[in-house]
């Protein structure tokens, strides 16, 4: 955490704003500023999972056809490169808090890697739901389909995966910058405070994909 302006090893100071006490009390408001924020995508998330809910109670065997569309094994590919994503940014937080930032940049840059590889996956994902016309609502189209509303599990499954997927997609682009940064030398053991930030961020989208994985692939 910070603990005040101190020069790092590149002679690059912290100067924390005017309106902190100390840049302890910098580093503590921004860390509460980030879970006040993480703490609203939760419940924009908590919000479709009732829903997801809701609907599974009243049509089980639709969301159950749904889901038998849906390839697990892709689906745990994804998760097994989340946690390691989630490990990996966890470790250039670490490095950073020891100096040593040259690892710190190799475990960003395996981060960035790990969502990239995820963002794939679920292309294909897609393309293939969408070649088999299995597409939210009016926009369904697989003759195949037993039930009539099957429909309605894709607008879930889109709405679920796609807005997750543009979390990823901007954890992606704030990982870039705190990168950018430390390959400018901007932190040190003293002030790493927009790492641990990003970093809560990304743990956290981490986390929806957890739940979203069982219940849209297991559980339907």
């Amino acid at each position: 955490m910070s603990t005040g302006s101190h020069s790092s090893a590149t002679d690059h100071k912290h100067h924390f704003a005017h309106h902190f006490k100390d840049a302890t009390h910098e580093f503590l408001s921004s860390k509460e500023g980030i879970w006040l924020f993480m703490v609203t995508e939760i419940l924009m998330f908590g919000g479709l999972f009732v829903g997801y809910f809701l609907m599974h109670a009243l049509y089980p065997a639709t969301f159950a056809e749904g889901a038998s569309h849906l390839d697990w094994k892709m689906g745990s590919i994804n998760t097994v490169v989340l946690i390691v994503s989630s490990w990996t940014m966890a470790l250039s937080i670490h490095f950073i808090q020891v100096g040593k930032n040259k690892k710190a940049t190799l475990t960003l840059i395996t981060t960035l890697i790990c969502g990239a590889t995820f963002m794939c996956i679920k292309y294909m994902e897609y393309s293939h739901k969408f070649h088999d016309g299995l597409l939210p609502g009016k926009f369904f189209h697989n003759p195949e389909a037993v039930a009539q509303n099957l429909g309605l599990y894709f607008g879930f499954y889109f709405i679920m995966t796609g807005l997750h997927g543009t979390h990823v997609l901007v954890g992606m682009g704030l990982i870039t910058w705190v990168l950018i940064r430390n390959l400018r030398g901007d932190f040190n053991p003293h002030y790493f405070t927009p790492v641990e930030g990003v970093g809560i961020f990304w743990h956290i989208v981490d986390l929806i994909w957890i739940f979203l994985f069982p219940l849209l692939y297991l559980i339907g």
